[in-house]
């Protein structure tokens, strides 16, 4: 009994620090049939995750997929709340081998290989936040982030991405992604990629940005140049 004890306890230190050391941004690279570099990221917030691969030098929108995710020692078992290239898959659960180091996640059945970006840090604002109201002319209008129709936002210590999606249509409305920094209370997104208009990779977008009773509130402007003030509360 003693045995199988530690035994038990062993089995649950390695899942809870193979779960912890997945948190974070990841990356690969590969070519594309005509020669052209594709950049693959994926990160992984408690709980959450959203992989996407994209041009790696116009920026151009390939492909995204994601949803929520557990470990189960070495096997990885997502559950599909989008996916571009096969909404069908939308509500179905994947499994798969991965094999995580300090620097590197392997998924051998994809014959995938990424490079850590990050490990969640700094990360001010890391984790997976959906979008839970707005604030026009001086009204909050509360969302209800229990329908499906969901905007997602997943931030690792340097990388976002922000994902529209509906999981009872399956249809995916846009996102969009890069990096970002927090300082002093100003969130800075440099976009990489931007499903709806591919010509908005590059820019740049300052925001104000403050945490008010655990809810990041997020005011500036828009890529369109139009003023907002939203609300995002942390995904359970």
């Amino acid at each position: 009994m003693k045995n199988l004890s530690l035994f038990l306890i062993c089995a649950l230190l390695s899942l809870t620090t193979n779960a912890q050391s997945i948190i974070g941004a990841w990356e690969a690279t590969n070519t594309s049939e005509n020669g052209e570099l594709q950049k693959v990221v994926v990160v992984f917030a408690e709980g959450y995750q959203v992989l996407t691969m994209y041009n790696a030098t116009t920026g151009a929108f390939i492909h995204t997929n994601g949803g929520s995710w557990k470990l189960e020692g070495d096997m990885m078992i997502e559950k599909v709340e989008f996916h571009t290239d096969d909404p069908e898959r939308v509500g179905s659960e994947a499994r798969f081998k991965v094999i995580i180091t300090d620097k590197v996640l392997e998924i051998p059945e994809a014959n995938l290989k990424f490079t850590r970006i990050d490990d969640g840090k700094p990360g001010a604002l890391q984790g997976a936040w959906l979008m839970s109201g707005r604030i026009r002319e001086g009204k909050t209008q509360q969302r209800d982030t229990s329908r499906p129709r969901k905007t997602m936002k997943i931030l690792s210590g340097t990388r976002f991405q922000w994902i529209a999606y509906n999981t009872e249509t399956k249809e995916f409305k846009g996102s969009g992604g890069g990096t970002y920094t927090t300082i002093e209370g100003k969130y800075t997104e440099n976009i990489e990629f931007f499903s709806p208009d591919d010509s908005k990779a590059g820019l740049r977008l300052t925001f104000d940005y403050e945490l008010i009773d655990g809810h990041w509130h997020h005011s500036g402007l828009s890529s369109k140049g139009a003023p907002i003030h939203e609300i995002w509360s942390v995904r359970d």
